[in-house]
């Protein structure tokens, strides 16, 4: 072990500290006159290196030693002496031990504690030694880093900085803006500033990397941070932000490059997100359709992490299904799982499935969200995002499902693409069923775009980056709201968990300009934008300039999450029976005409209007 010449000089350090304490009470010529010497010496030998390991002082990196551990060696040869002096005591009460003198074992503790500390604290002072010595010499070994945030979780970064030297990643500051931490020392690293002054330590410090450890802190703080070391001409790094640690914590592997999520995250709005677990999913059986999709595949995670006693992965592509399905066996190896290759519009399939698992809650995340895509193919639009979700409902409700739970979309309100309307007719169907039954609570909810997933503008944009540009933006005024992946399933997973149901809509923040968000890509590429340039294209079929969340008339009411808002008032009634407009629907389908499938939609979405489309479909 490493900590065995620790060992070795902690035996040297106990056996001078016992000389020297007889020394010191009874001159240089005590071993004729005290023979007990030699047994206080072998008791010290043998019991206090014991104390010793069981306190755990030999399972500590002392290269990075703090004034905590200084602490813990003060404790640990207080409790070595006492252990000492009980032996001692019992020895005398037995008759072994002869007119022995308590003052001894006073002097003993505190040469021990000196000695044994010191120990301790030399091998800090001959690491930096070394660690300047190197610098000095050119042959420099180690990346020394200023942590950004002196937080709890810039501390946790820091002290596992330190528990893992063999990174060669050495803490040299941090740097964070609350003033009541400046100049403080946390786990024997210095709070040296406001973050604003980085670039004069990163010249003083001779810093090579920056960590961000910010990750309450909303996308504009980490953009400012990023924006100084740009500025500083120092790499960056971060870690993850709140709802990305949810069944998770804070390790060295989890620090990663800067990305475009952390640069339009929204502040924490959420409290104690890393501990919060969705109750109403725990020690239940729960379906979550579309699971190799990006919103899925989180939706398994976050689910998984509330130990469902049996979590079943429905989806139609095998090969994403069976990237999660080793995703959580990875993560989250004792929640049960199943997995099902089935296509959401075979009834059959899908009513057998019911039959075998009976899952009394249902997330319907499977479908088509491509716009431009579904302009293109109309039927496969209605065909799954219509009649698939009548199929995944219905089914869910005759087996007895508690909950269902409806992924929509911002583009369900007054929808001018196919998909839009699509989700709409999705929406309308659940909320028919809904009246229909008390033992089902039918819940939809409504968000915007979501970064990072295999539907964003992001890969696109990366791929494009890569090839050197342009960068094809629609149009340099066009808006769309936009949430990180985990955050925005674990607020379906909060606004899921209602016990009236109804129509959810989540608190996207502030619309952001596809161009801004093109611009900042180019920058955490590495390049300018005078390097990679932005193309304009202008707007595609089904595209509108800016999304809306709900419509002029409908009523938003809070909730108790701060983060989600009730709808009502919207027109959320089919115009005839549903048994009439899912035949409607199938008729469409089955007929492969565009105008017969925009007519249908129409009639039953008064706010739908259709991009003129040149196509024969």
């Amino acid at each position: 072990m490493r900590n065995r010449y620790i060992l070795v000089g902690d035996a040297i350090c106990i056996a001078l500290a016992a000389w020297a304490a007889f020394v010191l009470r009874f001159g240089w010529l005590f071993l004729d006159s005290r023979p007990e010497f030699l047994t206080f010496l072998g008791l010290a030998l043998i019991a206090k290196p014991i104390v010793m390991h069981a306190m755990g002082m030999y399972a500590r990196y002392w290269r990075y030693a703090t004034a905590k551990d200084v602490l813990a060696v003060a404790l640990a040869a207080s409790a070595c002496s006492m252990v000492v002096a009980t032996m001692i005591g019992i020895g005398t009460f037995a008759g072994v031990i002869h007119d022995f003198s308590r003052s001894v074992v006073l002097i003993d503790w505190v040469l021990s504690l000196l000695l044994l500390g010191g120990v301790r604290i030399s091998v800090r002072l001959i690491g930096e030694q070394r660690d300047k010595a190197r610098r000095a010499s050119g042959a420099r070994t180690v990346r020394r880093v200023i942590v950004a945030g002196a937080g709890e979780a810039g501390t946790l970064v820091v002290r596992e900085l330190q528990n893992n030297p063999q990174l060669g990643i050495v803490p040299v500051a941090f740097v964070d803006d609350a003033r009541t931490k400046q100049t403080k020392s946390i786990s024997g690293v210095r709070v040296v500033g406001p973050i604003e002054h980085l670039p004069r330590y990163v010249t003083s410090l001779e810093a090579d990397e920056v960590i961000i450890a910010m990750p309450a802190a909303g996308g504009p703080a980490v953009r400012r941070v990023a924006d100084i070391c740009r500025r500083a001409g120092v790499r960056y790094k971060t870690v993850p932000g709140m709802f990305e640690m949810v069944g998770g914590h804070i390790t060295v592997n989890r620090i990663r490059d800067v990305e475009i999520t952390d640069l339009l995250r929204r502040e924490h709005i959420v409290d104690h997100v890393a501990d919060w677990t969705a109750d109403y999913v725990r020690g239940a059986t729960v379906l979550i359709t579309g699971a190799g999709g990006s919103i899925g595949r989180e939706l398994a995670r976050q689910v998984a992490f509330a130990q469902p006693s049996l979590l079943v992965l429905l989806g139609h592509g095998e090969n994403s299904l069976f990237e999660v399905d080793c995703l959580l066996r990875e993560q989250f190896p004792h929640v049960p799982t199943e997995r099902v290759v089935a296509d959401i519009r075979d009834e059959h399939r899908i009513e057998s499935m019911f039959a075998r698992y009976a899952p009394s809650v249902v997330f319907h995340a499977a479908a088509h969200k491509h716009v431009h895509l579904m302009e293109e193919n109309p039927v496969e639009a209605v065909s799954n995002n219509v009649l698939g979700t009548h199929v995944v409902a219905s089914a869910a409700m005759r087996h007895g499902a508690r909950r269902f739970v409806l992924i929509s979309s911002d583009k369900a309100v007054a929808p001018t693409s196919l998909m839009g309307a699509t989700k709409r007719m999705a929406e309308l169907i659940v909320r028919d069923l809904e009246r229909t039954t008390q033992s089902t609570t039918f819940v939809i909810v409504r968000f915007g775009n979501v970064l990072g997933s295999r539907g964003s503008v992001v890969p696109l944009f990366k791929a494009q980056i890569e090839r050197g540009g342009p960068v094809t933006v629609t149009h340099p005024e066009v808006t769309r709201f936009f949430m990180t992946i985990p955050e925005a399933v674990n607020l379906v997973l909060r606004a899921g968990g209602s016990e009236q149901g109804g129509l959810f809509v989540l608190d996207m923040g502030a619309p952001v300009r596809i161009h801004d968000l093109a611009l900042d890509l180019i920058r955490l590429s590495g390049f300018s934008p005078a390097e990679i340039a932005v193309e304009f294209t202008g707007l595609r079929p089904g595209e509108k300039m800016e999304e809306q969340l709900w419509e002029p008339e409908t009523v938003v009411e809070p909730t108790s999450e701060r983060a989600i808002m009730r709808l009502r008032g919207e027109h959320s009634s089919l115009n005839g029976s549903l048994d009439a407009v899912l035949q409607r629907f199938q008729a469409t389908v089955r007929g492969g005409r565009r105008i017969e499938i925009e007519a249908a939609l129409a009639d039953q979405i008064p706010t739908f209007v259709p991009t003129h489309y040149e196509t024969t479909r």
